[in-house]
């Protein structure tokens, strides 16, 4: 018999038809990708700590981790920039020796005109209601009213005497990021201060210690996540998930291949960001790197970036994501943006820069914090995120395609003289299958040069394990346009001979 069944037994007797399905040939390569948004919950929400969820939307998001907490935040942020993209959240607890953050809103004098103060809170706009002849108390008041009426924002508020003072819903370090702020577009977009009033804010300082991540880190399990949103950027935390993701023994690893990558952000000046992506080297990791004056929070910022990364990455992995917007997101205002010579500088360590374009933030160029060997030289192999998400989707694909075809064939040198159905694979067989799955991805504009390919591949039988045959995979990855240069060699007229 040439014909190999896998259910139907060679000596059945009993008539007459009998049929089994097989659909090893009928299957396709599909990818589905998840994004995990890891963030701290409040008391209030129903969730679980250190357990994964399903989050369908924000309101769910609010019931799971309470409304104003940084997870709820951070799902509204990534709704705002993906709205279809599957989404699980890793709520977290505020550390039990964390310290919430606090800064203080202060009024001064006695209004002499009806207006409204514009308080932006974390990226987001409080609209205070002023009538004239407020007091200073009285203003205060009605700050703190409006800022408590907003349940959303990741603070709240007391009065007294004048002084408003907030503090972060959620404890730790991330708190510090939360920027206070009167009149973003100041006059020029209808917002002023009313007359006779002075309205000082003070940065949110004193929030202290992170959650640890071991145990959220344990509980993903080997659960693929390929978008992971990080609202911390201390050493501690980013040092956690690059061994969750290491090439030797984490998701990248020949015997998990889980795959994903880490996206996060921090603030600082050119100094501060330069510092921090020189003392990182991790390929499975972007940090988008944004100014001061930016109004939204870290963690914010975070999940706006994986978001982007996400929705495009998810259409097509060798895609640049440059130009990507980050919706929701308050950049900073004209005059304290990165220079372009500064976007350079950062690029040249690890960062991803913003900019702005249509009052949108934006990414510059996608890329990961690696930039040394093993030996502390410069290397350029995992400088664009593209490299990796391409990796991924390759290896999954190729993975897919022998697991669906060839579950359970026997292996034979080339040349054997078998029978037609049977099923049985040579070296031969599998390099044959490996160039047409190439041929597939090259029309796809995942992979190039399909000649060189076949030049370079390798596939041969082990020759100390006849069940093994090894493989020598030399994909050419497509590559992003990133610079077009143009030497403009103008005249002023082109001689007539």
């Amino acid at each position: 018999m040439s014909v190999s069944f896998q259910n139907i037994p060679a000596n059945v007797k009993t008539p007459l038809f009998f049929a089994e399905m097989d659909n090893s040939q009928a299957g396709y390569f599909l990818q589905d990708q998840r994004a995990l948004l890891i963030g701290q919950k409040l008391a209030a929400g129903s969730a679980t700590a250190n357990v994964p969820v399903l989050v369908s939307s924000i309101d769910q998001a609010k019931s799971f981790f309470g409304p104003g907490s940084m997870l709820a935040a951070m799902m509204a942020a990534y709704r705002a920039n993906d709205s279809f993209g599957e989404v699980w959240c890793l709520p977290l607890d505020d550390d039990g020796a964390a310290v919430a953050a606090s800064g203080t809103v202060t009024t001064v004098g006695t209004t002499t005109a009806s207006g409204t103060i514009a308080l932006y809170i974390a990226g987001h706009v409080v609209n205070v209601g002023i009538t004239a002849g407020m007091t200073a108390t009285q203003v205060a008041t009605a700050i703190a009213a409006a800022v408590n009426a907003n349940t959303d924002l990741p603070v709240t508020a007391s009065p007294a005497s004048g002084v408003v003072t907030l503090t972060a819903r959620n404890k730790g370090v991330a708190g510090n990021d939360i920027q206070v702020l009167c009149n973003y577009y100041g006059a020029t977009g209808g917002e002023s201060t009313p007359a006779g009033i002075t309205v000082t804010p003070t940065a949110m300082t004193s929030g202290a210690t992170n959650p640890v991540l071991t145990t959220a880190i344990t509980n993903m399990g080997d659960e693929p996540y390929d978008f992971i949103a990080l609202p911390y950027n201390d050493n501690t935390s980013l040092n956690a998930l690059q061994t969750e993701l290491n090439d030797s023994s984490g998701r990248w690893s020949w015997n998990r291949q889980i795959y994903g990558g880490v996206f996060y952000a921090y603030r600082g000046t050119l100094g501060a960001l330069t510092t921090f992506g020189g003392g990182r080297n991790d390929q499975h990791a972007c940090a988008f790197g944004y100014e001061a004056d930016v109004q939204s929070p870290v963690w914010e910022i975070a999940a706006a970036f994986c978001a982007r990364n996400a929705k495009y990455l998810s259409i097509d992995p060798a895609r640049p994501t440059q130009t990507g917007e980050l919706f929701g997101i308050l950049p900073a205002r004209a005059g304290k943006r990165w220079l372009i010579t500064e976007q350079q500088s950062l690029l040249s360590y690890g960062i991803t820069p913003g900019y702005v374009a249509g009052g949108v933030l934006r990414i510059v160029r996608g890329i990961t914090t690696y930039q040394k060997n093993a030996f502390n030289q410069a290397d350029p192999s995992y400088f664009d995120v593209i490299t990796l998400f391409t990796s991924a989707y390759v290896l999954r694909n190729l993975k897919a395609r022998f697991t669906q075809k060839y579950p359970r064939h026997k292996l034979a040198n080339d040349n054997t003289r078998f029978g037609a159905g049977q099923a049985i694979v040579t070296p031969s067989v599998i390099r044959g299958e490996l160039i047409a799955a190439y041929a597939e991805m090259e029309r796809d504009g995942i992979v190039e040069d399909s000649k060189s390919f076949q030049a370079n591949l390798i596939v041969e039988r082990d020759s100390n394990n006849p069940n093994r045959v090894n493989v020598l995979l030399p994909p050419d990855y497509v590559n992003s346009l990133s610079v077009l240069a143009v030497l403009n060699q103008f005249r002023l007229q082109y001689p007539t001979t």
